[in-house]
């Protein structure tokens, strides 16, 4: 991977809603322009509105974001990591050309967590840093997604 081209990204969970937008907007505030980052889900139910709060707070604009079919990129991108962020596209994801190393880095589902609504949003808060700091760990550790 050289420097002149950017490490593709696919973050992917059913629903691109909560985890693989808020994995795909970390990667683009913390790996910069080393990397070119999409998120996509396998049945995409709109971006949740807790994902662009709890993003918010943090300076974060999702504003823009939408929920996109994993079939979007399969057989246009070619992806250095496709990193699933759910057990369910973990197990469902299909194997396809163009994937690149595929990884699986589970969080529970913000989405599917049940209580008042600042429970909830304490929920999404509690995965939005795990998210964080797991993509921050990868970025450190990993040699060749330094910047040189």
């Amino acid at each position: 991977m050289s420097k002149e081209s950017p490490i593709k990204v696919l973050f992917l969970c059913t629903g691109n809603s909560c985890r693989s937008q808020m994995a795909e907007a970390w990667l683009r505030e913390l790996g910069g322009d080393r990397f070119t980052v999409y998120s996509a889900g396998l049945e995409p139910h709109g971006v949740n509105p807790n994902t662009i709060i709890v993003m918010e707070e943090l300076g974060i604009d999702m504003s823009g974001h939408r929920s996109k079919q994993l079939d979007e990129y399969i057989g246009k991108v070619n992806f250095d990591f496709l990193i699933t962020v759910c057990g369910n596209a973990d197990e469902r994801c299909p194997y396809f050309p163009g994937m690149g190393t595929r990884m699986h880095w589970p969080f529970q589902d913000p989405a599917a967590f049940e209580g008042p609504e600042e429970e909830k949003l304490d929920f999404f808060r509690k995965v939005r840093d795990q998210i964080r700091e797991k993509i921050q760990s990868w970025l450190d550790e990993e040699e060749y997604l330094k910047e040189e």
